[in-house]
């Protein structure tokens, strides 16, 4: 399907909102699967109405990380990248854990029994004694910094990646994002250069001339790293992983930031990425990192929503307290016990 106008959303919030549950105390997955695994509902076989190829240059390469806490989100977003995808058999899904957990790899492929996945581990210890504490305990986790990983993560045949946050629902054919043209950057993603940058780093970055010197000769505008293409290759050949690392070390020393994975990759990549669209992340849908309050939809067209911020659609539906947008998250929402009436009839 075509990317979505604001138009089109504002008709379908209106729909919905005729249909809206009733008061629900916050439910999230429990910790443990165990005892009941199959809590979500089978997703269908998609398959294409029309050819599509099966070499090597058709795959599409996504990564994902998968975490209990936010499971019923990377459901949701796996739902929509394979219900609006030209070619859903072409996309292969990698996802990065903590650590080996057959609930989860089971809940995966009873949801999916067709989806083509791998699965990867994360070793905690390589950001052992890295992470500085931010303004929110989720951005401490250190799955959050397994982004920067990644391209040392994945098989070496893999030339390049689409990096999903799992607060998000794609609405678009993901085959656009994937061929995006990168040029001769490392890192693609939708940039936005009339934020103010400056609110990223504190006061001890800004005071401090010697590492202000990494934006010279730059135009440093703000991306967010939920959404990113990464040409694998130039990364691993770049050696990005240490010019990440390095500002992880200096944020332990002198606390140049509070916002956990994020300001890092500012740091090295601001003002020398390919900006995407905007359509592919209307980011900012869970509110800011404090509080969550609900935002509206950023004006233009919409290929990816994206519950960046502390409000997570799940939880503020099941509390019987959903923003407007979380509607547009429900209809991909596989969770049994959910009481929305609004998921897709397939």
């Amino acid at each position: 399907m075509a990317y979505w106008s604001l138009t089109h959303f504002s008709l379908l919030i209106g729909l919905l909102s005729l249909s809206s549950s009733p008061p629900l105390t916050a439910v999230t997955l429990p910790r443990k699967l165990s005892q009941n695994v199959n809590v979500f509902r089978e997703a269908p076989a998609f398959r294409n109405g029309q050819p599509c190829g099966s070499s090597v240059n058709d795959t599409i390469h996504l990564a994902m990380t998968l975490d209990s806490n936010y499971l019923r989100g990377t459901m949701a977003a796996i739902l929509s990248i394979l219900h609006n995808s030209g070619c859903p058999e072409n996309v292969v899904f990698h996802f990065l854990w903590l650590r080996f957990d057959q609930d989860i790899k089971t809940s995966i492929k009873t949801t999916f029994p067709y989806l083509n996945f791998k699965l990867y581990r994360f070793d905690s210890s390589l950001v052992q004694g890295k992470i500085s504490k931010s303004i929110r305990e989720a951005l401490d986790e250190p799955l959050n910094y397994a982004r920067i990983y990644l391209p040392d993560i994945i098989p070496k045949h893999v030339k390049r990646i689409i990096y999903l946050d799992s607060d998000l629902v794609v609405v678009d054919d993901i085959d656009k994002l994937w061929r995006v043209d990168l040029g001769n950057k490392v890192l693609a993603a939708p940039e936005y250069c009339e934020a103010n940058f400056t609110q990223y780093f504190n006061d001890n970055f800004w005071n401090e001339p010697e590492l202000q010197k990494i934006f010279e000769g730059k135009e440093p505008c703000y991306f967010n790293t939920g959404v990113m293409v990464l040409d694998v290759e130039k990364w691993r050949e770049g050696g990005y992983l240490q010019k990440v690392e390095e500002w992880m070390v200096v944020q332990k020393q002198k606390k140049i930031y509070h916002l956990g994975s994020l300001p890092p990759f500012l740091l090295v990549f601001a003002g020398n990425i390919k900006p995407v669209h905007h359509s592919w992340n209307q980011h900012g849908l869970g509110g800011d990192n404090i509080e969550g309050k609900c935002r509206s939809l950023h004006p233009g067209a919409i290929s990816l929503l994206h519950w960046s911020g502390k409000g997570k659609p799940w939880l503020r539906l099941d509390s019987g307290k959903p923003c407007v947008v979380d509607h547009l998250w429900a209809p991909y929402d596989l969770y049994r016990s959910s009481r929305s009436k609004l998921s897709f009839e397939y």
